[in-house]
């Protein structure tokens, strides 16, 4: 099998799981929870790690912003013999009460973005597979993180966000919205593989609260930053499991 074009990774270079941030910049935070890492490949918006944590060998591979890089990510992990997928992300939340620095494990995915339709009718769900799903609500249990757990949005457009469909998704009952999950979810049913997401809160949408109106330098609030931590040793021991 030839290299993979965005990826830059061959067939038995990587492991049978990979951790997915979107941010390069976090997968070095990840690696540096682990007791080895290894840069295998970086191009573009993505940066490829191997790692060792508690003894569980894995990958670690940003997906940059949306589901259209997600989606070429899980394509060519998948290529490679990656099996197992888990998000590990930043999120807005969509329901009052949910707070910054707040983690939300997915159960699913509402499909607001292009990328999955491009795959199938958006009628079929974008789910999570229950083993990940499950072993991340363990490890926060284990670790006694509160978390949320339910539906999600993926949505396509950050600046396009409208209150109208705030309201609307507030409304269903989605807990967050955020931009990868849906395609990860989606591509990983459909080759037969397993995924999971675990997002940590930056804003919340309907209390007028967003990534970046509170900061000065950082991208996220100091509250978000140190619970993304948390969501990462969450992730790191749901992996020592799957």
């Amino acid at each position: 099998m030839a290299t993979q074009p965005h990826l830059l990774v061959d067939e038995g270079d990587l492991t049978d799981i990979a951790l997915l941030p979107g941010d390069p910049g976090r997968v070095d935070r990840i690696a540096d929870h682990c007791d080895e890492a290894e840069t295998v490949a970086q191009n573009r918006e993505y940066k490829v790690v191997n790692a060792t944590y508690e003894g569980r060998e894995l990958t670690i591979c940003s997906t940059g912003i949306g589901c259209p890089s997600a989606a070429i990510a899980i394509e060519e992990l998948a290529n490679v013999g990656v099996e197992t997928f888990v998000r590990v992300g930043t999120t807005g939340a969509l329901q009052s009460g949910i707070e910054i620095g707040d983690m939300v494990v997915a159960s699913g995915a509402a499909k607001n973005e292009g990328t999955s339709k491009r795959y199938e009718d958006v009628e079929y769900p974008a789910v999570p597979s229950y083993d990940v799903l499950s072993s991340l609500v363990d490890a926060a249990e284990a670790n006694d993180e509160d978390i949320h757990v339910g539906p999600i949005a993926s949505d396509d457009a950050y600046y396009a966000e409208t209150d109208e469909a705030v309201d609307d998704w507030e409304d269903a009952g989605l807990l967050c919205v955020e931009m990868e999950a849906a395609a990860i979810f989606t591509l990983a049913r459909r080759k037969g593989l397993r995924a999971g997401a675990i997002c940590t809160v930056d804003g919340n949408l309907v209390e007028g609260t967003q990534k970046g109106t509170d900061t000065e330098d950082d991208e996220l609030p100091a509250k978000a930053k140190n619970n993304v931590a948390r969501a990462i040793d969450i992730a790191l021991e749901s992996a020592t499991e799957l």
